[in-house]
């Protein structure tokens, strides 16, 4: 452990602008507070759900207020921050001060109905620079290219929190002393696989083109494949996403026809921009539907939603011809 070199260590030596650097150690530590809460559980007294809905119509669970409060309140009492927005908040919130560069957007606890049953959860994050130290909403509408930097944490077996600036994908695994320290320095995606992630109770539902690239899945080594592929499912994006990065694989949530005025589910500004940033700074595709990539997506609202197709990238390209 005393030669791994630490999150500040790792953090002084990255080309970034000193700003942003203080964005980041602010979501490093308001992550590793978090994530005592999660480790706590019944303990901690944040189990259960908080009595209330959110801007997304879902019922939001205490952990998920919790989370929301403490990320909110620790960025905005940074000086760098000129803003943040969060998928549990209807509207963006300015900082008081009038220094900011920065704005934060993020999901506090994605994978929220896995709380209570002690499955995976975590927060994930994206960081745009601003345009005034006074930001309207418009201003975060900027799309995922713009990034500078965008990450998440994963509270799991192990909490560990996982970034990109823009120049490779890093990974850290927080200590007992509440320490975060560099165990992951490149992380890289495989561009092949045999594992996808995809929700199969909706199949009846999907697109033809992803009928057919599932159903050529599952026929295995006796299909036109050629092999045999397993299929995984946590039920939280941001887990998802991690084991693809750690051994590859590929993540769907397509368009479905329950609900065909709706683009997608999951959320482009919480959860698709930072997750692609990771996908591609990590040698994968991310992308709506095996071909758009969802870094190029100009969104038009703070909650707008897009199916998702990303990971190893030959396998992304298969998504894209079935």
């Amino acid at each position: 452990m005393t030669d791994r070199p630490s999150f500040d260590a790792h953090l002084a030596a990255v080309q970034a602008p000193d700003g942003l650097k203080t964005v980041l150690e602010v979501l490093a530590q308001t992550c590793a507070e978090i994530s005592d809460l999660v480790a706590g559980g019944a303990l901690s007294g944040v189990l259960g759900a908080s009595g209330a809905v959110n801007v997304q119509d879902e019922e939001q669970k205490k952990l998920d207020v919790i989370a929301n409060d403490i990320l909110t309140d620790a960025l905005l009492a940074s000086p760098v921050v000129a803003g943040v927005g969060s998928e549990e908040m209807d509207v963006t919130q300015p900082a008081a001060h009038a220094t900011g560069e920065y704005l934060v957007m993020f999901d506090p606890l994605d994978g929220s109905s896995n709380i209570d049953i002690n499955a995976p959860v975590g927060t994930i994050f994206s960081v745009l620079k601003g345009f005034s130290p006074t930001p309207t909403e418009a201003d975060f509408l900027q799309p995922g290219r713009r990034q500078v930097a965008a990450g998440y944490a994963l509270y799991g077996a192990q909490t560990m929190l996982v970034l990109t600036t823009g120049a490779g994908v890093t990974g850290f695994t927080l200590a007992a002393d509440g320490s975060w320290v560099l165990t992951h320095p490149d992380i890289r995606i495989p561009a092949d696989t045999k594992e996808f992630a995809i929700n199969m109770s909706n199949q009846r539902h999907w697109a033809g083109g992803v009928q057919r690239y599932i159903a050529a899945c599952l026929e295995g080594a006796d299909g036109p494949r050629g092999k045999n592929f397993n299929m995984r499912w946590v039920a939280a994006m941001v887990a998802d996403v991690h084991r693809i990065l750690m051994r590859g694989g590929v993540f769907l949530y397509p368009w479905d026809r329950r609900e065909p005025e709706k683009a997608g589910k999951l959320r482009l500004m919480y959860e698709g921009n930072p997750m692609a940033f990771l996908v591609e700074q990590a040698g994968g595709k991310a992308t709506l539907d095996g071909v758009a990539s969802i870094l190029d997506v100009v969104p038009e609202r703070l909650h707008q939603r897009i199916p998702v197709a990303l990971g190893s990238a030959n396998e992304v390209d298969q998504i894209a011809a079935a």
